[in-house]
């Protein structure tokens, strides 16, 4: 399986991804670039991607609490999620997100 990743600069990457595992662990064992700084507990949106409008119904909107999080972004749009609410599952094969400026690590 794969994921297909585009930088704040442009640039896009095709990462193998695992089912079971999120988005965001899924970018860090390829060495992207995401901020992540609470590992995936939730409690930041420094893993913010944006879903390519053609997969937000099969990734689904975020919760409450997610939205609460994403709230606090200057990027923010409707296709906004946190990475690390975003499961790796067969129905997301060739998946297409954008990490955004507030979450990419310089």
């Amino acid at each position: 399986m794969k994921i297909v990743v585009t930088l704040p600069g442009g640039e896009t990457k095709d990462v193998n991804a695992v089912p079971g595992n999120t988005v965001m662990d899924t970018m860090r064992v390829a060495r992207l670039p995401v901020r992540a700084e609470c590992g995936g507990a939730m409690a930041c949106a420094t893993c913010h991607v944006v879903v390519d409008p053609e997969w937000i119904a099969r990734v689904g909107r975020p919760g409450d609490e997610e939205s609460d999080l994403l709230e606090e972004s200057d990027y923010i749009t409707d296709g906004s999620r946190l990475a690390c609410q975003i499961i790796i599952k067969d129905a997301l094969d060739g998946l297409r997100v954008a990490l955004q400026p507030d979450a990419f690590e310089e």
